[in-house]
């Protein structure tokens, strides 16, 4: 495979399984260096036993980080600012799906995991971002965000309200999509582009929660994770995606997002509110 990524440095969350495994070997394998971030340093570790295994491996090593935790993602986020080095791209991967309840933060479950934990971390981790060269950070959104109605702020403070916490999820991937196209107005001049994305419907560990039957059978319909994460790696590596930013990609290709979306009002407020919420952990 082609190295054409050596001497750049890729964080990825949540590694350990799924697209973001698979987006973080094939980076391995095209030379690029790596920090997994995720929960579970013993789910990870197969994946960075996997790299070091390559031939040339480039460096790989781990971060714990629990997005669900604002406690825990300021903490890894300092973890890597110690390091005090520069981030190519940040692939703020991680996520779940149809798991209902509150972070310990108080967020509804899949919004506070989806979208609160990555701001706080990609917030924390501007200073590295942009530094001696051009960086990107790319938002793993769905297309599931065309079915999120509204952004019901009291509603984000309270448990999941739905059985299947599915219309919780469209919510957080429309906050995915607002967040990237945010950022690119703020970080405009500033060599940081940014992306939101579709990976497709992919036969992931996002869908753990799901009930049993309705898992197997859906995932009968699902993508590889191979597919799934060329969506994620044209954004975060392709000379095509350079020069692009703050818009929404689908098959790899630049996409119209919702109307929601696309309203600079509801980005902005959105961004108000998150860095608010946010603002005791960013110290």
């Amino acid at each position: 495979m082609n190295r054409d990524l050596e001497g750049r440095l890729f964080i990825v969350t949540g590694a350990n399984t799924g697209v973001g495994r698979a987006s973080a070997e094939n980076i391995a394998a095209r030379g690029g260096t790596l920090i997994l971030a995720g929960r579970s340093l013993e789910r990870t570790q197969p994946v960075i036993d996997a790299i070091r295994k390559l031939p040339d491996a480039p460096e790989v090593s781990f971060v714990a980080l629990d997005l669900g935790s604002l406690a825990s993602v300021r903490r890894a986020a300092d973890e890597i600012l110690k390091r005090d080095v520069h981030v190519d791209v940040l692939l703020n991967n991680a996520g779940l799906a149809g798991q209902p309840g509150l972070t310990e933060d108080g967020f509804e479950k899949t919004f506070g995991t989806n979208h609160i934990g990555p701001f706080l971390f990609t917030e924390k981790l501007l200073p590295l971002l942009g530094r001696d060269r051009a960086s990107r950070i790319v938002n793993v959104a769905s297309r599931a965000h065309y079915d999120a109605k509204s952004l019901e702020w009291d509603a984000l403070k309270k448990t999941t309200r739905t059985r299947t916490a599915l219309p919780e999820y469209a919510v957080s991937k429309l906050a995915n999509v607002l967040h990237a196209k945010e950022l690119a107005v703020r970080l405009e001049g500033k060599r940081i582009t940014t992306y939101s994305l579709h990976p497709g419907v992919v036969a992931t560990d996002v869908w753990r929660s799901l009930p049993g039957p309705i898992a197997a059978f859906v995932k009968l319909f699902m993508l590889s994770v191979e597919d799934g994460a060329k969506t994620q790696l044209h954004c975060a590596t392709s000379d095509e995606a350079r020069n692009e930013t703050g818009l929404y990609y689908d098959k790899s290709a630049v996409k119209k997002p919702s109307r929601l979306a696309l309203d600079p009002a509801l980005a902005t407020e959105l961004r108000a509110r998150s860095l608010a919420w946010v603002q005791p952990f960013l110290g």
